[in-house]
């Protein structure tokens, strides 16, 4: 409360003029004045003793005196559980499978690692834990239906203004898909301050990535053969495009669940795909009967090289022990003419006459000029009978 000495005497003049108008109040009144003027004029002494007065120094102020207060040791108390509960609350516990971002007075800090940890408490600092393990998913397409709360398999409805894009050859198509993705480590303060809704930033960035990609490749790659490289297509340019914005997530992966034409041309898409289908078993039929019936020719084709081989070495074998035989026969022949001759027409006799089933006819030696140089032996040897 501030004091000064013009108010100083206006209050004292005050409570003059009351204390003359409370004479009369009795005893309690008057002793109350006289104590109030009495203090006045201590105050007032005080005053002109620190050089005060109308001349002197004024103070431009003073410290109010601070009231009592009733029950002080137990408020004291009160106030120091206070405080510790508010030191207490500010430790927390990271989960293994998140990180925890500090914030102080609105501005990051620093990331903490799983475990448990303390902070400056609030408002000082505040903690946001995310979880950055987590795979999270987001469809684009289509949105799974749910009965009573539960969702169930195979059910989805179609949302054709996300799905319906534009082939390289110009025909349109519907491709629903899902994107699989987590936080990176070191990315938990981008996902949470450095875009508005992450979650839904994915989602049309990835929207945007696939009609780029479809827009870049033919019908018949997008409901064929084409789609590992659609995916692997989406995911690279879905990546760059995410760090680009600094989202801080990472692409797992990018899965297409149902690629189909609109439902006006679906029919006639079914035919073609159908036609599509049968040629390519035929195709398979046929390429299976090439790998039936190759290996079986080419076997045959073998078997008749190593025949001929085999039945070319036998008789190259078979002509050089002949050669070395009759070699042999002639270096005796050459030493023993004679007996060479002799030995060889015995062994001649001998391999004619052993020989089964041979008809044998035996004429004494006086009987050769009896009998004609030719006999009909096949026309005596049936009368014979």
């Amino acid at each position: 409360m501030n004091w000064d000495w013009d108010k100083l005497q206006e209050k004292r003049q005050q409570q003059q003029k009351n204390g003359w108008g409370s004479v009369g109040k009795g005893t309690w009144g008057r002793n109350a004045d006289e104590d109030q003027r009495a203090a006045d004029r201590e105050e007032e002494d005080r005053f002109q003793r620190q050089g005060g007065g109308p001349s002197g120094p004024r103070p431009s102020f003073s410290l109010p005196k601070m009231p009592k207060v009733e029950g002080g040791p137990r408020l004291r108390w009160l106030i120091l559980v206070a405080l510790i509960v508010w030191v207490l609350s500010g430790i927390y516990i990271v989960q293994p499978d998140e990180s925890g971002v500090v914030l102080r007075f609105g501005r990051y800090v620093r990331t903490e690692v799983p475990g448990p940890h303390i902070h400056l408490p609030y408002p000082i600092e505040q903690v946001y834990k995310t979880k950055v393990s987590q795979v999270r998913q987001t469809a684009v397409g289509y949105r799974a239906q749910s009965v009573g709360g539960v969702f169930q398999q195979g059910r989805v409805q179609d949302v054709d203004e996300e799905s319906a894009m534009l082939t390289g050859d110009e025909n349109i198509i519907n491709v629903q898909f899902n994107i699989q993705y987590h936080i990176k480590p070191d990315g938990a303060v981008d996902y949470l301050f450095n875009v508005i809704r992450p979650d839904q930033v994915v989602k049309r960035a990835a929207e945007a990535a696939m009609r780029e990609v479809i827009g870049k490749n033919s019908l018949d790659d997008a409901l064929t053969g084409g789609r590992v490289k659609i995916q692997n297509d989406v995911a690279e340019l879905l990546q760059d495009i995410l760090d680009r914005y600094e989202v801080g997530v990472q692409v797992v992966a990018v899965q297409m669940q149902d690629v189909q034409p609109p439902k006006e041309v679906r029919d006639a898409f079914k035919d073609v795909a159908s036609a599509r289908e049968d040629k390519q078993r035929s195709i398979n039929e046929a390429e299976a009967y090439r790998r039936d019936i190759l290996p079986k020719a080419q076997g045959k084709a073998q078997q008749v090289v190593n025949e001929a081989e085999a039945y070319k070495q036998t008789r190259i074998r078979q002509s050089e022990g002949e050669a070395q035989r009759f070699l042999a026969v002639l270096k005796e022949y050459e030493k023993a003419e004679d007996v060479t001759k002799k030995r060889m027409l015995y062994e001649t006799f001998e391999d004619i006459l052993s020989k089964p089933g041979m008809e044998k006819l035996v004429l004494p030696s006086d009987a050769g000029g009896k009998v004609l140089p030719l006999l009909p032996l096949d026309a005596w040897k049936g009368g014979a009978k």
